[in-house]
């Protein structure tokens, strides 16, 4: 019966070794298969935290791609208004005449205008401004200028082709920046005025309208107005720098004249300091008399 009994024990003893052997394997593949889901689930979290961060990247690139167009269309316009703003202001006898937005065209057209005579002539401008330039913008403009029967094409833009570096006539249209814009239309303006006067005078000479048409599309043409606004914006550019000398030998000078006065007052303070009363008074470096006394 001991026997028995010790079997017994000893079996029980083993069984519950075997269960709890049992249950720890339970609870390691119980743990291992939770485990495995949170990392399925977290994998499966990433890849769409992933796939949302690569939306919104799409969606930054989009925004910023817009706001860059809309930037450069912004700029555009501005440049347009200032060229519109600068004609109008400067010749008041012409008509400017804008061209709305959607319809086919150049930005504007002047007619010039003098007090002898009406519409002497047309000059066509477009305004762009862009980080690249484009050769379409010469062969758009062309055709523009001959859909408005205009005399001379003018580009005016923030960015010159890459074979040029400042204003120079290509392909039969005027290119420029704005500020060298402000000198070519004046020069051009009084070339067609005074073409347009010599034309008037020979009418029905057709020998001499042509050689006038000829200089008018001619290289000598060309390099009269070139010269003109090379002038111009020469002339600019040294009152620019004169302006700049000048501002900086007067705050050199004040400087120098700050220093005399300073060290004059120190030496007369230090003088008057040992020699008392005895020293000559300097109105101009004392305190004025207080008059209510």
């Amino acid at each position: 019966m001991l026997k028995k009994e010790e079997a017994l024990l000893e079996k029980e003893k083993n069984f519950e070794l075997k269960l709890l052997e049992e249950k720890k394997i339970l609870k390691l593949e119980l743990e291992s298969q939770i485990k495995k889901e949170k990392d399925t689930e977290f994998e499966l979290k990433q890849k769409e935290k992933d796939t949302q961060i690569e939306s919104m990247k799409k969606i930054i690139d989009d925004l910023k791609r817009k706001s860059e167009q809309g930037s450069m269309q912004i700029q555009g316009e501005t440049l347009e208004l200032e060229v519109e703003s600068y004609l109008k202001e400067k010749f008041r006898f012409d008509e400017i005449l804008e061209v709305q937005k959607g319809m086919r065209g150049a930005d504007c057209i002047q007619v010039i205008n003098t007090t002898q005579k009406q519409n002497c002539g047309k000059i066509i401008y477009e305004c762009k401004s862009a980080k690249a330039f484009s050769g379409d913008w010469i062969d758009k403009l062309k055709e523009d200028k001959r859909t408005s029967k205009s005399d001379i094409a003018v580009l005016v833009t923030t960015i010159y082709p890459k074979d040029i570096e400042r204003m120079e006539f290509k392909d039969g249209v005027w290119i420029c920046s704005l500020e060298e814009f402000k000198g070519l239309s004046i020069a051009l303006r009084e070339s067609i005025i005074n073409i347009n006067n010599v034309l008037a005078q020979q009418e029905n000479k057709g020998d001499k309208v042509t050689m006038l048409y000829d200089y008018l599309t001619g290289n000598d043409f060309r390099g009269h107005i070139e010269a003109i606004v090379e002038s111009f914006t020469d002339m600019k550019t040294d009152l620019e720098k004169e302006k700049k000398y000048f501002r900086k030998i007067w705050s050199e000078r004040e400087a120098q004249i700050d220093k005399v006065v300073n060290n004059t007052i120190s030496l007369y303070g230090s003088i008057k300091g040992i020699g008392g009363k005895e020293i000559m008074t300097i109105k101009q470096l004392e305190l004025p008399e207080n008059t209510n006394d």
